[in-house]
């Protein structure tokens, strides 16, 4: 059973819009590209784990605390007599293991997923412990994606790769043995104790002006929408929807950006690129959004 479904992260999220609106450094756009592909590697994982049948509780992306450190699991999932813990990784191409190093073919060094495992091991270990309750862990590195290979692997490593997922998970599926409310009990206990969100994001400095304006596709993540009456369409792709929904993501999207500045009919006008009217846009933040103060001291607050 599911019970802490995935997300992606307000540093992806930010991310994803500040790539569309700006021209990233080299820097940056990698790692963009490495929080992306590493939730779809993640997602990718959680399509095969949503398919177990056995009596099992699924927790997706925690971000814990404990002894005053910060530790993030990708995977957890609570079996009756163990808790099985995945460290997802979407490496693609060839790789391999030396001197309990992993390389790329150009001989360029990857942080070996190990360590990272064995920490979270380690502080789970020491939360469940404060936590009162005891239960074995075992921990092993998922290779999601097809595409990945790793020479000189050693046999006696966590490590799980493509061609073994299935295997693995199918054993998993056959345990016989039943939860109880202690087990629902810690899971709705680690969920409590989740972090919103992680003090270690890496956002690159940007501000209004240097933002390019629009609304975005929500399909193709294009500039090119088309308006026709209550409904926009991409020239792109021909996604549609209705102006009301594009305005609204194109609100949450400011939102996410400039959490403190304040919702103004002419500052979404703009941030939408001056589509439609002032009149049409101020009609949407009068439907979803409660009003606060008169004439241009007047500004929009959640309901």
């Amino acid at each position: 059973m599911l019970l802490k479904p995935r997300t992606e992260s307000t540093e992806l999220q930010i991310m994803s819009s500040l790539y569309t609106r700006m021209t990233l450094s080299d820097k940056d756009q990698k790692h963009f590209f490495n929080l992306q592909k590493g939730f779809e590697g993640e997602v990718m994982f959680d399509r095969l784990t949503e398919k177990l049948q056995c009596e099992c509780l699924i927790l997706n992306d925690l971000l814990l605390k404990t002894n005053n450190t910060i530790f993030q699991l990708d995977t957890l999932i609570l079996l009756p007599d163990t808790l099985y813990l995945f460290e997802v990784k979407n490496f693609e191409g060839d790789y391999f293991y030396e001197s309990d190093q992993i390389y790329s073919k150009a001989r360029s060094e990857i942080t070996n997923p190990l360590l990272q495992l064995s920490r979270s091991e380690s502080l789970l270990r020491q939360l469940l412990t404060s936590l009162r309750f005891k239960l074995p862990i075992v921990s092993s590195v998922v290779f999601i994606n097809p595409g990945f290979t790793l020479y000189q692997a050693p046999i006696d490593k966590p490590f799980i790769f493509p061609t073994q997922i299935n295997r693995y998970l199918k054993k998993l599926d056959s345990y016989p043995l039943k939860l109880n409310e202690q087990h629902r009990k810690l899971a709705d206990q680690l969920i409590s104790l989740h972090l919103p969100t992680s003090p270690f994001t890496q956002v690159p400095s940007y501000n209004f002006d240097q933002l390019k304006k629009g609304i975005i596709c929500a399909a193709c993540r294009s500039f090119s929408i088309d308006f026709f009456g209550k409904n926009c369409i991409c020239k792109v792709c021909e996604h549609k929807e209705t102006v009301g929904d594009a305005v609204m993501r194109s609100v949450r999207e400011f939102q996410l950006l400039f959490p403190d500045e304040k919702i103004t009919t002419n500052v979404i006008y703009e941030w939408c690129g001056g589509v439609g009217s002032k009149r049409i846009i101020r009609k949407i933040l009068k439907e979803n959004f409660t009003i606060v103060g008169v004439h241009q001291w007047a500004y929009f607050i959640d309901n």
